[in-house]
């Protein structure tokens, strides 16, 4: 099994793990209510999917 040489500064291993983050998660507004919610998914804030009531939801 092969084995390094030399260490490996903190440098090159920070520069390494610099491109392991976590990605954005897209957004966009609802057109029915304007509140953000993931795209092809139900609108959390209002329940409706394509312009189509699909969820009830509660207002509090």
């Amino acid at each position: 099994m092969a084995l390094p040489k030399r260490k490996k500064s903190k440098s090159k291993c920070r520069i390494r793990r610099a491109s392991h983050k976590h990605p954005v998660t897209a957004s966009k507004a609802c057109p029915e209510c304007g509140a953000p919610h993931r795209p092809h998914r139900v609108c959390a804030a209002c329940g409706y999917y394509r312009g189509r009531q699909v969820l009830t939801v509660k207002s509090s």
